[in-house]
């Protein structure tokens, strides 16, 4: 494991305690780090909106979204399981799954994944979603890696909490709120610059985010200009 990367990550995930920062691209950034240093195949993130409804709010590639998605769509599957038990489910191998969650199972091997891990966010007796790490392979799951796994999503709940104040359900229903909205956004400005690029849905994205960090601007600002064609972006259009 990249001790160098792992410390970085953690530096990053604490500095949003103390700084305003872009909900969406914060997540991003959790799911990548996971992937890149745990040596999951891919990951992704469930937050609930105000009404207690789940929402995929990042994934690590557009494949693992759409699974995600299939999850919320079916309304089975261990991130959901995760979610309303507040504790984690370690999944090895889906194949004993079946009964379980058969079309979970069967959406999960088309997509190439043979098992996973589901994280709660969570802060005490409070859940406010989960941090999932699908991999292509059966397997055990390396002991280690799972606490680091945890503790990388104890911070990033943390960090989604500390706005919170008296009225601390309010405002962080309105922060997650604001973020599916951006999230909105983001997807659609994802399609329009796939479309007009000819490139697929992931490199679109890439392409929007990168952007948005060399111009240090919110990725949902960006989505939205873009969107609206209210402004020359240029470096990202032609």
């Amino acid at each position: 494991m990249n001790q160098q990367l792992l410390a970085k990550t953690f530096v990053e995930l604490a500095d949003n305690l103390v700084a305003d920062f872009d909900l969406i691209d914060f997540l991003r950034l959790l799911t990548d780090r996971c992937v890149g240093l745990l040596g999951a195949s891919a990951a992704g993130v469930l937050l609930a909106d105000r009404d207690g409804e789940l929402r995929v709010m990042a994934a690590s590639d557009e494949q693992v979204r759409l699974l995600e998605l299939f999850q919320l769509q079916n309304d089975e599957g261990p991130c959901l399981e995760c979610f309303r038990t507040g504790t984690p489910e370690a999944v090895p191998d889906l194949t004993r799954e079946v009964d379980r969650w058969p079309r979970f199972v069967a959406a999960a091997h088309r997509s190439g994944f043979g098992a996973v891990q589901a994280l709660p966010m969570r802060l005490r007796d409070e859940t406010v979603g989960a941090l999932n790490l699908f991999h292509a392979a059966p397997g055990p799951f390396d002991p280690t890696g799972t606490l680091i796994a945890q503790a990388l999503t104890d911070v990033a709940t943390i960090s989604l909490l500390q706005q919170r104040t008296v009225h601390r359900s309010t405002v962080l229903n309105e922060q997650l709120q604001t973020a599916l909205n951006s999230r909105v956004l983001i997807e659609q400005a994802k399609g329009k610059l796939a479309e007009r690029q000819g490139i697929d849905m992931e490199q679109a994205f890439t392409a929007l985010r990168g952007y948005a960090r060399a111009h240090n601007r919110r990725l949902s600002d960006l989505a939205r200009a873009f969107i609206d064609d209210s402004e020359p972006l240029h470096g990202l259009v032609p």
